[in-house]
């Protein structure tokens, strides 16, 4: 597993149906290494000839092609026009190359890619690709190949070619995928420096929720009598771009595609529509290896044997001020996977799902299903490890699947904490078959829902049952979304997308349900002479008139949410050192003297920040779209929109965060609502969908910023789902390299 510094391969001639060859060059690539031959380009512009890209008014590609591989090419050629430099960063972190751009602070990202991905794993496994996948992977590189070929103004930071087995890299489409389960500072303690076998903190809680809303509608709910699907990513924004795939093959996909990525990862076809939520049962695995030095080698047990740790050179260069340098780790890995890090004089070792082409298969099949039946199919392959799907389609169904990919094991151990890896007990025995992992079809309610919670509420009183399942079965538990989907969706009749996408877009928090009546007691049993009683009298009567609704014209909302992270900050470190939920340990736990302070330092910094407490919910939540870049930099002095919806942490359906450190007075979202689509089933598509600012990643483009006052205010664009209503509201029709 020996890594080069950079891949420098041309493993393809200039045959019909080959790819262009690849370099991935150094950070100060050359223009020359781009120099393509007569016979490459010719070949490239005849396929481009195949393909028709049509813009519509909002920027949003259609891509028309022959085959499903010509689709392919013309979906990534319109991927890097809109942002090439995401879908080259995606490669180039998903391959473990991302220090040779950024740094040697990223090489330990980099070392976790690479225990895992290698070229020569990934090129093996593409050799062995049935010839239909080939294809598709061709199409990818020379989609991305012509538009560096057509756009020579385009300078990459590594990747100046594409060769189509780094698709396998990159081949699940989740935000970071389960490989981000491995913690980063636990790593490069392990691999920093000689292991010490001391016990490493846990990891803590994002201020964010990573996670989605998933709905389904029955027929008998709605008002049309077909089914509904709500399409509702909670993503860094940008990081999906919202397009649309047809051929004469059978390809007719539209929704959010991650960067750099060929298949629609949620969306819908013409008659089915599948949306994924994070956080499915538990499919990763660590396991306590108890290891030896015999002779400077190291030695584990295993079932009363001494099984040899392997030992793997991994190199991982890093860019410098000056040039290049790397640095050569020697990572170990016992038959579970390879060790991560260590806890109490046991090394960890980490199993974990590795099936990229099967991934990739899955996640392009899907998006060709056109039944409950179709899409069961593709679901059989199971590798898509990281989520849970709801699904709709047009005859009707409504479906579930918690989780996909979900090994089978014994039941006794406790999944959650690393196991004892010296004794086969502790294996994975296979998979467990689709039905007998957790799922719903048509449930008798008509509705589903999953807020990346647990599944036993999935559709009320139908919902599966937690006892018929093993815990390994569901990792998270029950949360405020989920409890505020049951409101919005339970009992309802006669849905339409509007009312969907209302019901989506409720604004009622939930979280506060238990949080504020502990508040008010503490006050009311205060003391009259304590000087808190007169210090918040203004500010507890207004959130006790609070009906926990939120809006931009909202004071309450401001000072509950400020209340409220104080709390979390002051408590965030017992949570997570208890691995609870924080708004779960600030309810159960604290004085009612320390809500009272947290309310006094809350109206404190508004007032600091803002000038009053009494400062309206808009003036603080914003949406601000300056720049093009990765990571965002936000300006209180410069536009931007109120936005109603806050975190989803405080039980918004909504979900509008901030992760970015916060250098603003304002709260300006970055994680959240991204893409979000209604479609209604039946033998025509209905659909409405949003893009978080909008298509461009190009400031200067007036799609750059043309769906941001819409997005801030929950509006919605109708989707262009057939040719004759997408040339109606054409802007632009090309073929790639026009």
């Amino acid at each position: 597993m020996s890594i080069s510094r950079f891949l420098v391969t041309a493993l393809f001639a200039c045959a019909a149906g080959a790819a262009l060859p690849v370099h991935a060059a150094p950070y100060d690539a050359s223009m020359a290494q781009r120099a393509y031959s007569a016979a490459e380009t010719a070949r490239l512009a005849r396929l481009a000839q195949r393909v028709t890209i049509m813009r519509d008014k909002w920027g949003i590609p259609h891509v028309f092609g022959k085959t499903d591989a010509d689709a392919v090419f013309g979906l990534m050629y319109a991927q890097a026009e809109d942002d090439f430099n995401r879908v080259e960063l995606n490669y180039i972190n998903a391959m473990g190359r991302l220090a040779e751009v950024e740094g040697e602070a990223e090489i330990w990202r980099d070392l976790r890619m690479k225990m895992y991905i290698t070229p020569a794993d990934m090129k093996a496994k593409y050799a062995a690709s049935p010839a239909w996948l080939k294809k598709l992977m061709v199409g990818f590189a020379d989609g991305l190949n012509w538009y560096l070929h057509t756009h020579p103004e385009v300078k990459p930071k590594l990747i100046t070619r594409f060769e189509p087995w780094m698709a396998l890299s990159f081949s699940e489409g989740s935000i970071g995928g389960d490989i981000e389960e491995i913690d980063l500072k636990e790593l490069e303690a392990f691999y920093g420096k000689r292991p010490k076998l001391a016990q490493l903190a846990g990891k803590g809680f994002d201020e964010e929720p990573k996670g989605s809303n998933g709905f389904a509608i029955a027929p008998k709910l709605s008002a049309s009598g077909k089914a509904l699907l709500l399409i509702n990513p909670h993503t860094s924004f940008y990081f999906r771009p919202e397009v649309h795939m047809v051929s004469e093959e059978g390809l007719n996909a539209y929704g959010a595609v991650t960067w750099g990525q060929f298949f629609i990862y949620q969306g819908f076809n013409d008659r089915a529509g599948w949306m994924h939520t994070s956080g499915g049962g538990d499919v990763i695995d660590e396991y306590l290896e108890t290891v030896v030095e015999k002779d400077g080698k190291y030695f584990y047990k295993y079932n009363g044997m001494d099984m040899p740790v392997k030992e793997v050179a991994v190199t991982l260069p890093y860019k410098t001020a000056t040039g290049m340098d790397s640095k050569t780790v020697t990572a170990w890995f016992t038959h579970h996977g390879p060790v991560v890090r260590e806890k109490d004089g046991k090394w960890v070792s980490v199993k974990m799902m590795e099936e990229p082409l099967k991934a990739l298969t899955q996640s392009y099949s899907r998006t060709k299903a056109r039944s409950y039946k179709d899409f069961y199919k593709t679901m059989e392959l199971r590798t898509n490890s990281s989520n849970n799907t709801v699904y709709a389609d047009a005859d009707g169904n409504i479906a579930y699947f918690h989780g996909n990919f979900v090994p089978r094991r014994d039941p006794r151990f406790n999944w959650t904490k690393p196991v004892d890896g010296s004794t086969r007990a502790t294996e994975w025995k296979g998979l467990h078959a689709i039905n007998e992992t957790i799922t719903l079809f048509n449930p008798s309610n008509g509705w589903i829902q999953n807020t990346n919670n647990w599944p036993f509420r999935s559709a009320g009183d139908a919902s599966p049952r937690e006892k018929d399942y093993p815990k390994y079965m569901w990792a998270l538990p029950e949360n405020a979304r989920g409890l505020h989907a049951l409101r919005v969706l339970d009992k309802k009749k006669d849905f339409t997308l509007d009312s969907l996408i209302s019901a989506a877009y409720d604004n009622y928090l939930t979280g506060f349900e238990p949080l504020l009546p502990q508040l008010v007691k503490a006050y009311d049993e205060l003391d009259a002479a304590n000087p808190l009683k007169a210090q918040l009298a203004a500010q507890v009567e207004v959130l006790r008139r609070w009906d926990l609704r939120y809006s931009v014209d909202s004071v309450p909302t401001s000072l509950a949410i400020y209340w409220a992270q104080d709390l979390v900050k002051q408590n965030g470190p017992a949570a997570r050192a208890q691995g609870t939920p924080v708004l779960d340990y600030i309810t159960a736990n604290g004085t009612p003297q320390e809500r009272l302070e947290a309310l006094a330092r809350a109206s404190a910094k508004l007032e600091a920040d803002f000038g009053s407490w009494q400062t309206p919910w808009g003036e603080i939540n914003r949406f601000q779209r300056i720049s093009g870049d990765v990571s965002q930099q936000y300006d209180d002095s410069k536009p931007s929109y109120p936005v109603a919806f806050p975190s989803a942490v405080w039980g918004s359906l909504a979900s509008f965060g901030m992760v970015a450190p916060q250098k603003t007075k304002r709260i300006y979202g970055d994680r959240g609502n991204s893409f979000v689509a209604a479609v209604e089933f039946g033998q025509r598509i209905r659909a409405k969908s949003i893009l978080a600012g909008g298509q461009s990643a190009d400031p200067k483009s007036k799609h750059f910023s043309d769906q941001a006052e819409m997005y801030s205010k929950g509006e919605f664009k109708d989707v262009l789902f057939y040719k004759e209503d997408i040339e109606k509201n054409l802007e632009r029709k090309y073929h790639p390299g026009q």
